[in-house]
């Protein structure tokens, strides 16, 4: 069983970035970057911020959405947040 999350970044994702997301729904916004895609668990969830940090991206937020029957598509709305990760601590840093 999968969960669908929202993930929020500063700035704008390079060709290398938006390769490693290829499978995630991408919409740029004049604040930064939205990706949303389905995890699988928690070792997922970490691959993926893990994945962010090595590609220097700055993560600033990461939500569990609810499914919808539209989820993926691109240009769907965005899905209404059931729960909420901060993680505004957790910063990406380029090496």
């Amino acid at each position: 069983m999968t969960t669908a999350y929202e993930f929020r970044m500063d700035g704008r994702l390079t060709e290398q970035a938006r390769e490693a997301f290829c499978d995630m729904r991408i919409e740029e916004e004049p604040a930064g970057v939205t990706l949303y895609g389905d995890v699988i668990d928690e070792s997922h969830l970490l691959g993926i911020l893990a994945q962010c940090r090595m590609l220097g991206l700055v993560v600033v937020s990461a939500h569990r959405v609810l499914p919808r029957a539209d989820h993926g598509r691109a240009g769907s709305l965005p899905h209404p947040r059931d729960t909420v990760t901060d993680l505004s601590t957790y910063r990406s840093r380029r090496r």
